[in-house]
């Protein structure tokens, strides 16, 4: 019989993810600069969450994204719900392609990632126009997503580095962990 012993890695990488996010949040508050600054970067959350969600969509339930991204626009003061609704959407459209992906070379997961950030940014758009809220000026939200889709690979490249977060492979077991 196989032996259990091993322990599972799936509770402690979504507690992870939910601490980077959280982190990243934390990050946004700080004061780095006194003046507004004419550029936009990233929004890590997001780039984050694509990120596992294309990689292991286990480590990254919907409720958590949910609570985490809805937890940001309360506090970054964007509308409640838009980009948190978006953005589970856009993990189960990873979720269902994770078979698809984990074959993929990383340009064609980069390009399917991207092109759900463009997905999402036009949806974010397309809402603010309909409510007829305002919304932020097209030149930085392009830049956010530009340098959203360009912080995808270090994303990538941190959480297997850092964490071990790779895409599971043929064969593997995902609830347990063989001792070395």
């Amino acid at each position: 019989m196989a032996e259990t012993t091993g322990r599972s890695l799936k509770w402690p990488m979504r507690l992870a993810y939910v601490g980077l996010s959280l982190l990243f949040l934390a990050l946004a508050f700080l004061p780095f600069q006194t003046v507004p600054r004419g550029w936009a970067g990233p929004d890590w959350i997001v780039v984050l969450t694509l990120a596992w969600a294309a990689r292991r969509p286990d480590y990254v339930p919907v409720l958590a994204v949910g609570l985490v991204v809805l937890l940001a626009d309360f506090l970054l003061m964007r509308p409640p719900g838009l980009l948190a609704a978006l953005m589970v959407i856009a993990r189960q459209v990873l979720r269902h392609r994770a078979t698809a992906l984990r074959d993929a070379p990383f340009p064609n997961e980069w390009l399917t990632v991207a092109g759900i950030m463009v997905v999402i940014t036009v949806a974010e758009r397309l809402a603010y126009a309909i409510f007829l809220l305002d919304q932020p000026p097209l030149g930085l939200a392009l830049m956010r997503l530009v340098t959203g889709i360009l912080a995808y690979p270090v994303a990538v490249f941190a959480s297997q580095l850092l964490l071990g977060l790779r895409k599971p492979q043929p064969g593997d077991d995902d609830t347990l962990v063989r001792p070395a």
